[in-house]
């Protein structure tokens, strides 16, 4: 028996029933010319709605015209079994991609056979590309030994499934023109994505990303959404079309069903775009394929999930980050498919925190892909919103991913916002960070999460938390006895409780059980936001195992035992006027901070990490610091550190 036939109903099929089998989706499918969204580039009305989209990609697309096309070469894909290295071979394939993109709206816009000729120069590169696999993904070279792919041998990953779904677009916007001026051209499109990408999909039930296991991560839809596109066009056959398209919905469903109810999502905001925001794309099209047979806004998960981005905002450019993702993230996201959903739901809060970010400008971009690029370019209430203010709630209490996030105001980035994160430290890009907290003033962060670097082969490997960013060494939490946390799902949260009474948003967990510390029987974190005093303010009690208490001194570690420190990360300037006192000017010329504790508790000690890696100084600048607060090795102890917008 296949997987398929075992699949266990996530939200979609439980809402869709019998309407979602194969038989009932033949039925139901729209025929490959009519099954994606009609795209009128051409029309007056484009051309006033996006003048500003069209002349950035038309002086972009001129100037590159007539030039060599970007060439990922055996050496770049090679780089990465050689020394790690990604971004050799990547850049350049996404350089020729957006090229692409940008060649197929030109030549929809203007209909001129020399663009044509130039979108379809992009696509026959990509058809005699060796693979359109991330070398970082593929498993030929590890099989065969080598440090190439092999052609034989398609492996199905986020590149592969990109290039799929934009020669499928690419078909469906120059299908005529490609016709008439480059016959023979979709029949190669046709014999490529079908080898490449549609037979792996349905012949092999092995890909980690479908997640038959459970562990379902932003793959999933992001694959099978880019797959959806590529059957929906490209397949005649109306059985073998119907089966791709379920097994792809299945694939969502699986995502989905793995989200929280809540619909959080334990990547962060960042990941929202390329995994939540990746299925709503996905249950578009198959909305639109089917006549609206199969639609999803009812289903509860999609409609909580919506609401995650605004809820991660802390104001600006800046966003509450977990795991891999970036406290202050690309801008360029596409924002119509949140706006799109938020207006289909209802969700007025997600609405306006979308078309906040509808500034004057280009309503979209090449590096969207060409799929969302021609969607961002036709949808009318994307192109006519009006630029709102974000929502900017008082509190959020995601219970899925337990992560809480509380305000000085709604409404208003002014003052301190308190971020606390709980979970367990195998979530999906994980980060050994179980109890951290974030603090921001003005909407910018000042005790902060790095982040990530630059991904490269050890960011997936088993050396993995030896990348600095990953520790929980240079997280905002504890490390007990020299111990820090460790990565699994046995490390984990305790006893997490959350209450927010309109004048105090107050945490409490427990954090003992992330750290295989000796003796640990407790480690209470409590964080509060007092709404009333303008403080942040964060209590660590510890609790060891009782006995005869080691010989100390008044602050530190006993004899030949590592010493507890609580650390903190802090972006800014940094001074330490006094003992128990430090100040923070932020990034961004937010008011300064005043961070103060007893120094008859700890002692303290500023390093410094400079930062070289472009991940993070793009976020951060040159350097980030961190606060070390030592505490006595007692049997049982408290830290209280304070955080208050300076006078």
């Amino acid at each position: 028996m296949s997987h398929t036939q075992l699949h266990t109903p996530g939200p979609l099929l439980a809402a869709w029933g019998s309407a979602a089998t194969v038989d009932a989706v033949e039925r139901q499918l729209l025929p490959p010319p009519d099954a994606l969204p009609t795209l009128d580039l051409g029309g007056a009305d484009w051309h006033r709605s996006a003048a500003s989209t069209l002349s950035m990609l038309s002086a972009e697309a001129e100037a590159e015209r007539g030039t060599p096309w970007p060439q990922p070469l055996a050496s770049h894909y090679a780089r990465y079994f050689r020394d790690g290295v990604r971004t050799a071979h990547e850049d350049r394939v996404f350089a020729r991609q957006h090229r692409l993109t940008r060649a197929v709206v030109m030549a929809a816009v203007t209909g001129e056979d020399a663009w044509v000729d130039e979108a379809a120069d992009g696509v026959v590169l990509l058809c005699e590309q060796s693979s359109w696999c991330w070398a970082a993904h593929d498993h030929s070279p590890r099989k065969n030994g080598t440090v190439l792919p092999d052609p034989d041998d398609p492996h199905l990953d986020l590149g592969a499934g990109e290039v799929a779904a934009q020669l499928a677009w690419a078909d469906h916007t120059l299908g005529t023109a490609f016709d008439h001026h480059v016959p023979g051209l979709r029949a190669r499109i046709r014999r490529e994505v079908e080898q490449r990408v549609l037979a792996p999909f349905l012949q092999r039930d092995d890909w980690h990303w479908l997640g038959w296991d459970g562990n379902v991560h932003n793959w999933c839809p992001w694959i099978c959404g880019n797959v959806l596109v590529a059957g929906l066009r490209l397949i005649d056959d109306e059985h073998r079309r119907a089966r791709v398209v379920v097994r792809a919905l299945e694939g969502v469903d699986r995502y989905l069903a793995a989200l929280p109810t809540d619909g959080s999502v334990d990547e962060g905001y960042e990941y929202w775009w390329n995994g939540a925001c990746r299925a709503l794309e996905a249950l578009d099209v198959l909305a639109y394929a089917t006549s609206g047979a199969l639609d999803a806004t009812r289903v509860p998960t999609v409609r909580e999930t919506i609401a995650f981005p605004h809820r991660m905002h802390l104001g600006g450019e800046w966003y509450l980050n977990l795991a891999d993702a970036r406290a202050r993230p690309p801008g360029n996201q596409p924002w119509h498919v949140l706006h799109r959903w938020a207006l289909r739901i209802g969700n007025e809060e997600a609405a306006r925190h979308a078309a906040s970010h509808r500034v004057p400008g280009p309503a979209a971009y090449a590096e969207y892909g060409l799929g969302r690029l021609l969607g961002a370019l036709t949808d009318a209430d994307w192109l006519d919103a009006e630029p709102a203010s974000p929502p900017l709630v008082a509190s959020v209490w995601l219970p899925g991913t337990q992560v809480s996030l509380a305000r000085e105001t709604a409404g208003s980035p002014r003052g301190l916002t308190l971020a606390v994160k709980g979970g367990h430290n195998d979530e999906n890009h994980n980060h050994n960070d179980v109890g951290s907290v974030v603090v921001a003033v003005d909407g910018v962060p000042v005790l902060i999460d790095a982040g990530r670097p630059t991904y490269t082969a050890q960011t997936f490997s088993p050396d993995r938390y030896s990348i600095w960013t990953m520790q929980s060494s240079w997280h905002n939490v504890p490390e007990v006895r020299g111990t820090p946390q460790s990565q699994g799902r046995a490390f984990h949260a305790r006893d997490m409780t959350r209450v927010d009474d309109g004048r105090l948003d107050q945490v409490r967990l427990d954090l003992s059980a992330a750290y295989p510390a000796t003796g640990l029987e407790r480690w209470w974190r409590t964080a509060t936001l007092d709404r009333h005093s303008q403080r942040v303010t964060i209590e660590d009690a510890w609790t060891f195992a009782g006995g005869e208490m080691s010989r100390t001194s008044p602050v530190g570690a006993a004899e030949g035992q590592a010493p507890t420190v609580v650390h903190y990360l802090l972006a800014g300037d940094v001074e330490t006027p006094a003992p128990g006192r430090l100040v923070i000017r932020p990034l961004g010329g937010a008011r300064t901070i005043l961070l103060t504790w007893d120094p008859a508790h700890a002692t303290s000690h500023v390093s410094t990490a400079e930062l070289h890696d472009p991940m993070l100084t793009g976020v951060w600048g040159k350097r980030v610091r961190r606060l070390e607060l030592r505490v006595p090795d007692d049997v049982q102890g408290t830290l209280v550190i304070t955080a208050e917008v300076r006078a």
